[in-house]
Order: structure tokens, then sequence, then C-alpha cells
């Protein structure tokens, strides 16, 4: 996934081991963001596309870390409440595939 995430942000692929501490760190932090919102589950691999898209998400806002807005010459950057905002219908549905309720707490049987 370290790959992907430094493919996708235009960085060079080659080992840096300070930037790969850095997104590592990301990564984690993402993951761990996630499970929180699937209730305590481990996200699988198919919503590695959630980690890596939020993960760019938190690279490119280094240094706006709890803005909710940023303006610059006239132009306006506006933050939305949480990163995973645009997900949370992706999420929702990868719950119900799941059987996850977690207003309950664990996985749900039927």
């Amino acid at each position: 996934m370290l790959e992907d995430l430094k493919r996708m942000l235009g960085l060079p692929l080659h080992e840096d081991e300070e930037l790969d501490k850095k997104l590592d760190w990301i990564l984690s932090t993402t993951r761990a963001r996630l499970k929180v919102l699937l209730g305590g589950i481990d996200p699988e691999d198919d919503l590695d596309y959630i980690i890596t898209e939020v993960s760019i998400v938190r690279y490119n806002r280094i240094g706006s870390e709890g803005a909710q807005s940023h303006t610059v010459e006239g132009e306006s950057t506006s933050f939305l409440n949480s990163d995973f905002d645009a997900y949370m219908d992706d999420i929702q549905a990868y719950k119900e595939q799941k059987n996850i309720d977690i207003s309950k707490g664990g996985i749900r049987w039927v």
C-alpha cells in the first residue's frame, strides 16, 4: 500500500526512510480510524482504496491540521469535518454486506 500511496502522491518510489516512516504512520492511523468506524472490525483488503485515498488527503493536509478553511491570495480551500465523510456511503454498504451492526457492538447474525 505504501508504494501505491507514493505513486498517487507523485513521490519517488525509491526508499526514503524518513518519508516512508511518515507515510506508514499515516496509513496506520487511517486504518485504525476506519477500524473504529467499522465498530472494531479490522478492515479487509477490499477497503484498501479508502485507506489509500484518505491517507492522500491527510498527507496533503500536513500543516493544516484542525483547519476548517484556508485562504491565500483569493484562493480558498474548505475541509470536510471528517476525512472519511466522502466514503461513509461505502463504509455503510460494507457494514451491511458484512452484517456489522456497531450500535450493538459486533457482528449481526442473520
